[in-house]
């Protein structure tokens, strides 16, 4: 079953973020996921929406997604994910 990865993001450093973004793809492409949205305009029809950017990212199981999560490749980017946003980061199961 597929699993998504959703990041809710608010910047707050751009430089910071764009250097994560420069090397993020390698560490998701290893784990055959991709990128479903990344960044983008998007519209909040109910509810209250305190992030300002969405990024969804689909991986072939919840182990791949979490094993992308937990790799050392990822884990030695995310700092700067976590210096350069306020976010919420969730992985949620696809249906069959």
């Amino acid at each position: 079953m597929k699993a998504y990865c959703i990041v809710y993001e608010r910047l707050h450093d751009q430089k910071m973020f764009d250097e994560y973004r420069k090397q993020v793809m390698p560490t998701i492409e290893a784990y055959g996921g991709k990128f479903l949205v990344r960044g983008g305009k998007f519209t909040a029809l109910e509810g209250e929406m305190p992030f300002e950017r969405i990024a969804m990212l689909e991986f072939p199981s919840r182990k791949a997604a979490e094993d992308w999560y937990n790799s050392p490749a990822y884990q030695k980017i995310l700092p700067l994910r976590l210096d350069a946003t306020e976010c919420q980061f969730i992985v949620a199961d696809g249906v069959e």
